[in-house]
């Protein structure tokens, strides 16, 4: 079996003419017969039989169709992507990017990005998740371009021996509580008074894990912790009902009428954000254009303004 014969079926069983079929083809009527034969042969079935003069296709060829006409499709669609690909302006991006990331910063650089007359027929996919699972699938191909915490390790392997990771924006860390809590109506807070409070963690699949035990750790401070979580959202509900406090990233949509978010008057620390992508990896025109502007814009409208999120 082979790709042209799958071709020669597909326009007979459109036309259901040999003549006319082998004539919009450009072959011979036997050179289409004997292709017609051969894939019946190895197929084992009957795929026409006789109708008058002409012929048509049998139950098991129309079921055959069906899947011919999906494959070939996907193979013509294959060629098409791989011809868009080479065009940078026309592409697709997978991008990933960690839970708070969709509150301000990506939304804020797609729709900057895409109002440009040039890079409107570029097309986007979206992923969330913590870094950990972020960083290993794009290891594995599934995502263009990642942005997320830093981790030295993705399993037992070096994240640095595959992927390139570029500084972008600092996000500040701030204490969310209860609004009726007893620390809600401050301006401020110090890590040492948040000691004696039950406190929300984040998991240890969490990128933001090592960043909240650094501002423990520089402030001589063992926290109370009382839960584990990954996602921050959920977090932050848990505040909400007053089961602990937490440190978390700042969340610029939170309804502070439900969670108090209060700055940290001595953490040096704050949360840096990366672009991630594979190292010596073929990346179309589409994808570095857009990961340029990733970072032209992160340097203009924060780096360079000492601005963060």
């Amino acid at each position: 079996m082979n790709l042209k014969h799958l071709l020669f079926f597909k326009e007979l069983a459109r036309t259901q003419h040999m003549s006319k079929a082998a004539e919009n083809l450009g072959i011979s009527q036997p050179t289409l017969s004997y292709a017609i034969d051969k894939l019946e042969k190895e197929l084992g079935v009957p795929l026409f039989e006789k109708d008058g003069r002409n012929i048509k296709l049998t139950v098991l060829g129309k079921t055959y169709l069906q899947f011919i006409t999906r494959g070939l499709n996907e193979l013509d669609r294959g060629k098409e992507l791989l011809a868009q690909s080479l065009d940078p302006n026309i592409g697709h991006v997978k991008l990933g990017f960690t839970y708070t990331m969709g509150q301000q910063l990506i939304p804020e650089i797609v729709t900057q990005f895409q109002p440009q007359k040039k890079d409107q027929h570029i097309s986007f996919e979206f992923s969330q998740g913590n870094s950990r699972d972020l960083l290993k699938q794009l290891i594995n191909d599934e995502h263009d371009l990642v942005v997320s915490s830093y981790m030295p390790k993705i399993g037992e392997q070096e994240s640095t021996n595959s992927l390139e990771f570029i500084p972008l924006v600092k996000q500040r860390i701030m204490l969310a509580v209860a609004p009726d809590h007893p620390l809600a109506n401050r301006e401020s807070v110090s890590v040492q008074e948040l000691a004696t409070y039950p406190m929300i963690y984040f998991s240890k699949n969490s990128g933001l894990r090592s960043l909240i035990d650094s501002i423990f750790k520089h402030a001589h401070v063992k926290p109370n912790i009382i839960a584990e979580i990954e996602e921050d959202h959920t977090i932050v509900g848990f505040v909400q009902y007053g089961y602990g406090i937490a440190l978390i990233p700042n969340l610029p949509q939170l309804d502070q009428s439900l969670v108090r978010l209060i700055p940290l008057k001595d953490n040096p620390i704050q949360h840096q954000i990366y672009l991630a992508y594979r190292d010596n990896r073929f990346m179309i025109p589409s994808v570095i254009r857009f990961r340029n502007f990733i970072e032209h814009y992160c340097e203009a409208q924060f780096t360079s303004q000492n601005k963060m999120l």
